[in-house]
């Protein structure tokens, strides 16, 4: 969506038009979704989650200053809450990167919802098992700056709105990132 349709959808959703609701759960869903897949590492905490982030939309949309892109300000709270949520988890004894290094190559297919079928389709599922066993395997923050710059995406300007860190500490933090990365990933191919 444009500038223009984000004013736009904003003047709804300040209104307290259920449909402007609607309209902005339906475009931003599958991206949060997927952020909060990449930083939680499992499905059903990111589905909860996503429900929670979208109440928490609904409830600051009046805060929301217009300062930056409606996109940004939706990962800036997706990105808080998913911060929040590893905290819980990890004082609850359910860390993730833990639970992937116990889990076999099968386990990790199922997870990422592998396709039966034909070899091309198996070895595309076992790479994406194989990236984000490995994302898992990061800091939270670095997890964060991966899903953000080489998942969704995002410019350098973007994410430093979303992180409010400055561009030489995401540069070199997402540098690291993907060292490591490369490293946890030619590790398994050994």
């Amino acid at each position: 969506m444009d500038g223009e349709g984000d004013r736009l959808l904003l003047a709804r959703l300040r209104r307290g038009e259920p449909e402007a609701f609607e309209v902005l759960v339906r475009e931003h869903q599958d991206r949060v979704y997927d952020f909060c897949v990449r930083m939680l590492g499992d499905r059903e905490e990111a589905s909860d989650l996503v429900q929670e982030i979208f109440v928490s939309i609904h409830q600051n949309v009046g805060k929301f200053r217009e300062d930056s892109k409606l996109s940004t300000w939706i990962f800036r709270i997706s990105k808080n809450q998913c911060i929040n949520r590893l905290k819980y988890l990890k004082r609850r004894g359910r860390g993730r990167s833990e639970e992937y290094g116990e889990v076999g190559e099968d386990a990790l297919m199922n997870a990422m919802g592998a396709p039966p079928g034909p070899d091309a389709a198996l070895e595309s599922a076992r790479e994406r098992a194989r990236v984000q066993w490995a994302i898992s395997q990061l800091e939270p923050d670095a997890r964060m700056l991966v899903a953000l710059r080489d998942i969704e995406g995002l410019s350098y300007e973007e994410i430093i709105e979303i992180t409010e860190l400055a561009e030489g500490t995401v540069k070199s933090r997402l540098h690291r990132a993907r060292e490591k990365l490369a490293d946890l990933l030619g590790r398994l191919e050994e």
